[in-house]
């Protein structure tokens, strides 16, 4: 069944588009994106993901071969080809991804010389936003061009903060960049939320870093908190977000309530 076969939900919830960012790598963006996403199209709500991230984590992690596609966004990214021909389906409900390979990796530099080279995935997903209740942007852990693109195309970011020590350090930097896009390329630019990510329960450490995100982002901040967890890390070798796999996971189970609280952002 193709992406324009199934309806979005009938919430009258306009359109959000959302990168998920942060530019150290290890702190939870791919998973945030796949199970997140799972757990909205459990809820009904109409999903594309986009996979903006060389390794491919995202793609792979809904049990897609990246080594059987024939276009990834790369070859939409560079070369015109209509994101409706790569949009993949997922063994999830009403999740659909724009697949990533390794390819994409040199678009970093291919992107330089190109006309309106920051507005190229904004111009790509154009014909299809409407066709979604969510567009998430799993982008790499990096301020380039590619994340440039992707702070284009977005009208929020979620920022995935893992629970270790220093986890705040570089935010600053990203903060700024939000900034820089916001104040001249994307006036509408703005924080959706701000995730914490591996949380341990039984280390001090953890709880301060909440403490220390939370003070520091205020409401920003989501109520939901990932816990560390065993399924959450193995469920990507399967093909499957954690909430398939593990549905009664604790990790399935913070993914769902994230879920929850991004559609009342959403609407609010």
């Amino acid at each position: 069944m193709g992406f324009k076969d199934v309806k979005r939900s009938k919430s009258g919830l306009q359109t959000r588009i959302i990168a998920i960012i942060n530019q150290k790598g290890g702190v939870g963006k791919s998973t945030t994106a796949v199970n997140l996403a799972a757990a909205l199209g459990e809820l009904n709500f109409k999903v594309l993901v986009v996979d903006f991230d060389p390794q491919g984590n995202t793609t792979s992690g809904f049990g897609i071969e990246k080594e059987q596609l024939e276009h990834c966004v790369y070859n939409s990214l560079l070369y015109d080809v209509p994101v409706e021909d790569i949009i993949q389906e997922t063994s999830c409900k009403k999740v659909f991804v724009v697949p990533a390979t390794i390819q994409l990796a040199g678009a970093e530099i291919e992107l330089v010389s190109t006309m309106a080279r920051e507005t190229r995935l904004k111009d790509l997903l154009e014909p299809v936003i409407d066709d979604f209740d969510f567009i998430f942007i799993d982008c790499p852990p990096s301020l380039g061009l590619l994340t440039i693109n992707a702070l284009t195309a977005a009208d929020s970011v979620l920022i995935p903060i893992q629970c270790e020590y220093y986890a705040l350090e570089g935010v600053t930097k990203l903060l700024e960049s939000m900034r820089m896009v916001k104040s001249r390329i994307n006036k509408s630019l703005d924080t959706f939320g701000v995730l914490l990510t591996m949380h341990d329960s039984r280390t001090s450490l953890s709880n301060q870093v909440v403490d220390e995100v939370k003070g520091y982002f205020g409401d920003k901040a989501f109520n939901t908190v990932i816990p560390r967890s065993v399924k959450v890390s193995e469920a990507p070798s399967f093909g499957m977000p954690v909430v398939t796999y593990a549905p009664n996971n604790k990790g399935s189970l913070a993914y769902v309530k994230l879920a929850k609280e991004v559609v009342k952002r959403a609407k609010s």
